[in-house]
């Protein structure tokens, strides 16, 4: 262990053995354990320790001195600045296998759940172009490179694109993003193109003016097409210029639409959509079903994948026809809807009112009428007045977001004893923390690991819990 001039400290031959949740590598100097990002295991590296703690550091790569075997290259000219796709230099099949390590490692250790009861990770058919909704940032501050700072000149600052990781206000410019498929790249490098050859002002993230603010581009295995432009303090004229040009250059569209969001957050959940052309929605389809999907809807961002979840999810329950399911943390009541000709009843809970309001269209477009959805704070809604005029589930479907169940809603869920819990979680450690309160009189009888995100360290599993006798 070495300090530079300015007392920075460097570690020489670090072996990187384990990675951690948030995927950087993980390595040991002297009793001090180091996170490196971009680092995986079987990677020996040079370091720099760029934060210290009293017993860990995250430390960054200055020299790869030997290759894991794991270790590619990455395909994207972006990888290492955008703070998407983190594990693009990592062999799939290496992430298929840390992602399963991980859910293992949260399970055993925090939910003392029995490592025999969890099955093979399900991998992804896609592992690029695979999501359906990708979001941009329009700013006039573009994440520079270190050549372009030195150079003593003008540059253009707009970009389109993703946020540079512990940077708000710093744009990195989108060239070609392997997220999402045609003509998604083709769309956002029009737009971003058309605006600066016109003098559309980019957002300023810090002072909070300018005309374009975000891009939101959606599609549907079935080729549909939705485009969201949020200005935030356009000109009249400057909305219709911008929305006629992407008429015109992509007629495909199915569902054009724009919102004026003068807000300080980027959510539009509070805003109202305008539509400039065609529907105010895009139709998904799966398994037979058709899903509406607005500007604000709900939906897994990996279609394909997403089916494959949802048929573990029903597996798990077992359905016979006769049961009362509650599906808590519903959604848009997609796996309400999905399950529904496999169960007497199934009632779905859900805390945002417009994906409540989904759930009952999709419900209705799709003519199924044993399901009922309702809006409200999980922890409120699920009462025993609830219980009462519901009846008791058979079996629970919960999918809470990454927090987890609230504590209450735990107790709740063990006072109603259902037969079956199935729990879909996208964070284990949280999922191992409720299926550890569970315990008390539930069994863990599966799990498995379903890879939503490839090329990410972020996976889905699905667990479950039967009463013990």
């Amino acid at each position: 262990m070495r300090r530079n001039k300015r007392e920075r400290i460097k570690i020489d031959h670090v072996e990187v053995v384990d990675i951690a949740e948030e995927g950087k590598g993980v390595g040991k100097a002297n009793d001090l354990v180091l996170f490196i990002p971009h680092a995986i295991p079987g990677d020996v590296v040079d370091v720099e320790v760029t934060r210290k703690k009293r017993n860990f550091a995250e430390a960054n790569v200055t020299a790869l001195r030997s290759s894991s075997q794991h270790r590619v290259d990455p395909f994207c000219e972006h990888f290492g600045i955008c703070g998407g796709c983190k594990w693009q230099h990592m062999s799939y099949d290496a992430q298929l296998l840390y992602k399963n390590k991980s859910v293992e490692n949260a399970l055993s250790r925090i939910g003392k759940v029995d490592t025999a009861v969890m099955e093979d990770i399900l991998a992804s058919e896609q592992t690029r172009y695979y999501r359906n909704k990708l979001e941009y940032t329009f700013s006039n501050q573009r994440w520079l490179t270190e050549e372009e700072i030195k150079r003593d000149e003008e540059l253009q600052r707009n970009a389109l694109g993703f946020h540079v990781p512990q940077r708000f206000d710093k744009i990195l410019a989108i060239n070609h993003c392997y997220l999402q498929a045609d003509p998604s790249n083709a769309i956002r490098n029009s737009i971003s193109a058309f605006a600066i050859e016109n003098n559309i002002s980019f957002y300023d993230l810090r002072k909070h003016e300018g005309a374009l603010r975000n891009l939101i581009i959606r599609n549907t295995s079935t080729g549909e097409l939705m485009i969201i432009v949020v200005f935030a303090y356009p000109d009249e004229e400057q909305v219709e210029q911008l929305m006629s040009f992407i008429l015109e250059k992509f007629p495909e569209v199915n569902s054009l639409l724009y919102v004026i969001n003068q807000k300080k957050n980027d959510t539009i959940f509070d805003q109202e959509v305008h539509i400039y052309h065609g529907r105010d929605h895009i139709f998904e389809s799966m398994a037979g079903l058709t899903f509406k999907i607005g500007a604000k809807s709900f939906y897994q961002t990996n279609s394909l994948q997403a089916y494959e979840l949802y048929k573990i999810t029903k597996e798990f329950a077992g359905l016979m026809g006769n049961e009362m399911v509650y599906d808590l943390y519903t959604g848009a009541g997609t796996i309400a809807n999905f399950i529904a000709s496999d169960a007497r009843k199934v009632v779905g809970i859900e805390y945002v009112p417009t994906a409540i309001a989904d759930a009952k269209v999709n419900a209705e477009l799709n003519g199924i009428g044993n399901t009922e959805f309702f809006a409200g704070d999980m922890k409120d809604v699920l009462n025993d007045e609830f219980i009462a005029f519901h009846g008791k589930p058979d079996v629970i479907i919960t999918d809470p977001p990454r927090a987890g169940m609230h504590a209450d809603v735990v107790k709740k869920l063990l006072e109603i004893e259902a037969d079956k819990i199935v729990y879909v979680s996208c964070n284990a450690a949280t999922q191992a923390r409720d299926l550890s309160m569970l315990g008390e009189k539930y069994d863990v009888r599966r799990s498995k690991a379903v890879d939503m995100f490839p090329q990410t360290q972020h996976v889905e599993n699905v667990v479950l819990l039967t009463l013990k006798n």
